[in-house]
C-alpha cells in the first residue's frame, strides 16, 4: 500500500464526543501514514473542542469548523475541496460513529493503488454485512439500494454506502459546485456520476456494525430525499436517451434520402 501516505481521511461530526477519541486513534492506527481531518458542524455537546485537543497533540489531525448544522454532504464537499487544494492523492470517507472499520482501509487503498478511481466499502456484496440492524432497516437499505440501480442502471451493489475512498483527480474532474444532495442521497449522486463517467468503480465487503453510542442521523427525510432524487435522475436521463435516440434517427434518415 502507497496510497496512504498522501490520503485524507474526513471524519464529519455532528454530536459524536462519545465515539470520537476512538474511532481517530483507530483511523491513525490503521493508516498512520494518512491524514485525519475532523468536520465539525458546531456541535453543541463539545465534539469542536475536543477535535481541537486531538489535532493539538497529533500533527496528523486537523480540523475544519463550520459555523452551523449545514448536513452531510456539505460537509464532505468542503473536505474534497480541501483534498484538492492540498494536492492529495487519495480522500475518504468514514462515519464517526464507528460503524465503519478502519481496519478495512489499507485494503480499500490498495484496491486505489491497482488502479480503482472509487472504492465503496460495501454491505451488499458477497463477503459483506450488517450488524445489529433491526429487519426493517435492512428491508429499507436493501429495497433503496435496488430501487436506485434499477433507475439509474447502475450496477454498483451498494450505492448508498458512505465509506468509501475516492482517487482525488476524479472528483477534481467533476462540477462538484453541481452536487446539493444531501444524506443517502449524496453519496448516491456521487458514485453514480463518477459511474456515468466511466471511471472504475470497485466494491469492498465490509462488516457494518450499528453505533453503539450516540444517536442516529437517520430520519425519514433523508430517505425521502433520495426517493424523489433518484426518481427523477432516472426519469430525466430515460427521456434524454429516447431524445438522443430519435435525433439521430432522423439524422440517418435524412442522410438517406
Amino acid at each position: 500500500m502507497t496510497s496512504d501516505s498522501r490520503t485524507l481521511v474526513l471524519v464529519p461530526t455532528y454530536n459524536e464526543l462519545a465515539s470520537l477519541r476512538s474511532i481517530v486513534a483507530r483511523i491513525r492506527a490503521s493508516v498512520p501514514k494518512a491524514d485525519v481531518l475532523i468536520i465539525d458542524d458546531a456541535s453543541p455537546d463539545g465534539t469542536g473542542a475536543l477535535a481541537d485537543s486531538l489535532a493539538a497533540t497529533d500533527a496528523r489531525v486537523g480540523v475544519l469548523h463550520r459555523p452551523g448544522k449545514q448536513g452531510l454532504g456539505a460537509a464532505y464537499l468542503a473536505g474534497f475541496r480541501h483534498a484538492i487544494t492540498d494536492d492529495y492523492h487519495v480522500v475518504v470517507e468514514i462515519d464517526a460513529d464507528g460503524s465503519h472499520n478502519p481496519a478495512d482501509l489499507p485494503s480499500m487503498l490498495d484496491l486505489v493503488d491497482e488502479g480503482a478511481d472509487l472504492v465503496i466499502g460495501s454491505r451488499w456484496v458477497p463477503g459483506g454485512s450488517v450488524h445489529n440492524w433491526p429487519a426493517a432497516r435492512r428491508l429499507i437499505s436493501r429495497t433503496g439500494n435496488l430501487y436506485s440501480r434499477l433507475m439509474l442502471r447502475s450496477r454498483i451493489r451498494d450505492i448508498t454506502a458512505g465509506y468509501r475512498a475516492y482517487r482525488v483527480p476524479v472528483l477534481a474532474s467533476l462540477d462538484l459546485n453541481g452536487v446539493s444532495s444531501q444524506g443517502y442521497c449524496f453519496q448516491v449522486e456521487l458514485a453514480w456520476t463518477i459511474e456515468k463517467r466511466g471511471f472504475r468503480v470497485v466494491e469492498h465487503p465490509i462488516t457494518f456494525v450499528e453505533r453503539t453510542e450516540g444517536t442516529s442521523k437517520m430520519h425519514l427525510g433523508i430517505v425521502t430525499e433520495a426517493l424523489w432524487r433518484v426518481t427523477y435522475w432516472g426519469v430525466r436521463d430515460r427521456i434524454s436517451l429516447r431524445s438522443t435516440r430519435r435525433s439521430s434517427a432522423d439524422r440517418d434518415a435524412g442522410a438517406g434520402r
